[in-house]
């Protein structure tokens, strides 16, 4: 049974707000979980990323928030910066009309803009666990006004180490309080969250979507770190994509990269968290419109992209989890086309290709390290093609006479070569320096190795020989440590 958004009975202005945002058929998690929302019950969401899950949660909020009050009355936990500002952002376009006016607070930026904006009396706080405590520790948020606090991605924040600093920003919320609570897998320490501060949540779970997509041809490449570089610029050379996404693990990785490939003669342009949206929506126009070459991208900026016509995705760095990788992937072979995706895989990350792998259902086909021939003859072919084209479209009467004085000189084979080595795009053999990014390991593999001392100084996840608190949202300046003994730890952050 198909469910509209009018069969919700929501307010006129809610109404106009998701009408011109394009929502007509409700995805399964909103069919459920809005009407409980909308009841003021606690809800369990059991949902995979791209779901539909902030209108499942956004738009029944919203619907409650009185826009005269000048009081706090929601708040919505994240793990990272970015998820916070694309909530937000989602959250701001449905209360538009309502007139919600909603904050975003994360590590990272400013505090002091921060607090500057909380005297403006926001409705909605989308935040991530450690600036919030801040916040609250800080008394520049009062939280005792709050109506619904809501959870979201519960089992990233678990990963990251933030179960604790949750734990005290709801102990700072009123007891009597709707919880909406999102998470893809429901363990242990999630599960004694909601015993603890939900009051008879309903459980709403939605069937994992299709892990893959059978019109996409998907490789690996196992190389070592420092030949990725060189390899993925000889697959594009060899490829030669009409629209390409490369996916980097870090943001740092992503704005090497596309300096990188700009200096190799690619146009390219990369998005990730700590871009404006006007500079993120730029970048897209001009990938659309087939005015760059490729688009360089991290996993969180790249959700959501509505992008079609993508017929290469490139993996240069493993992504964090399986689910991550089928997102990336499912950018390409979209509307019964077909894609190509390309995973480089480090010889210290195929536990992740295996992981990957079992997710998918399918095994990737192992592709060979391009050689400097091949990129050489893909770039040829693409120059061949060029001039069959223009042969074609027989528009050549105004040459045809410095043609003939050529040929007078010259047999017909070497002026064809001239040509074709004139327009022939050489690879680029300029020297560029990538700062190395760690390999990734498997969740698997990362908590049998949590428990034992390791030599590269102990480093959590597939971040080895670094400081957890220097990724995404721990990051901290000098007054942003002075606080409770939680926040001092070392945490880890995915750092999109």
């Amino acid at each position: 049974m198909t469910i509209t958004f009018q069969d919700f009975q929501l307010s006129e202005s809610l109404m106009k707000a998701i009408n011109r945002m394009g929502f007509e058929e409700a995805t399964p998690i909103q069919a459920e979980t809005i009407p409980l929302g909308l009841q003021n019950k606690d809800v369990i969401g059991q949902a995979q990323t791209g779901t539909g899950k902030t209108a499942a949660f956004g738009i029944p909020l919203v619907e409650k928030i009185d826009p005269a009050s000048p009081n706090i009355q929601a708040i919505i936990i994240a793990p990272t910066r970015e998820l916070a500002i694309q909530v937000s952002e989602e959250l701001y376009k449905i209360g538009q009309d309502k007139r919600a006016r909603v904050l975003p607070i994360y590590g990272g930026q400013d505090i002091g803009r921060q607090i500057r904006s909380l005297k403006k009396n926001p409705h909605i706080i989308v935040g991530t666990p450690g600036r919030l405590l801040d916040h609250i520790n800080r008394r520049t948020m009062r939280l005792q006004n709050v109506e619904t606090v809501v959870l979201d991605e519960a089992d990233e924040m678990l990963n990251m180490g933030f179960i604790e600093d949750i734990e005290s920003i709801l102990s700072n919320v009123p007891s009597e309080h709707q919880t909406l609570l999102f998470s893809a897998t429901m363990p242990a320490p999630i599960k004694r969250i909601a015993e603890r501060f939900m009051t008879n949540p309903e459980h709403v779970k939605v069937k994992a979507k299709e892990m893959t997509v059978s019109n996409i041809q998907q490789f690996y490449l196992d190389i070592h770190e420092r030949k990725k570089f060189d390899t993925l610029t000889r697959l594009l050379d060899i490829q030669s994509p009409e629209l390409s996404i490369v996916f980097g693990r870090t943001k740092r990785r992503v704005d090497e990269l596309t300096e990188a490939l700009n200096l190799r003669g690619y146009t390219a342009e990369g998005i990730h968290g700590d871009l404006t949206q006007a500079k993120r929506m730029v970048a897209l126009r001009k990938f659309k419109e087939g005015s760059i070459d490729v688009l360089v991208a991290t996993d969180v900026a790249a959700r959501g992209l509505d992008i079609s016509g993508v017929t290469h995705v490139y993996n240069f760095d493993v992504p964090q989890d399986p689910e991550s990788y089928v997102h990336r992937i499912g950018r390409t072979g979209r509307a019964g086309r077909t894609g190509m995706a390309m995973t480089f895989i480090t010889p210290r990350e195929k536990d992740m290709l295996r992981a990957i792998e079992q997710t998918t259902k399918r095994k990737m086909d192992r592709m060979k390290e391009p050689t400097l021939d091949e990129a050489i003859e893909g770039q040829q072919q693409v120059t061949v093609d060029r001039l069959r084209t223009i042969i074609s479209e027989n528009n050549l009467n105004f040459y045809m006479t410095a043609a003939a004085e050529l040929l007078e000189d010259h047999d017909s084979v070497t002026v064809v070569a001239a040509a074709i080595k004139m327009m022939t795009k050489e690879p680029d053999a300029t020297p560029v320096r990538l700062t190395d990014e760690a390999p990734m390991v498997s969740k698997r593999n990362r908590n049998n190795r949590s428990s034992s001392k390791r030599r590269d100084g102990g480093g959590g996840g597939g971040y080895r020989g670094k400081s957890r608190s220097s990724y995404g949202d721990k990051k901290r300046s000098s007054n942003d440590r002075n606080r409770s003994s939680s926040d001092r730890r070392q945490k880890k952050s995915y750092n999109n």
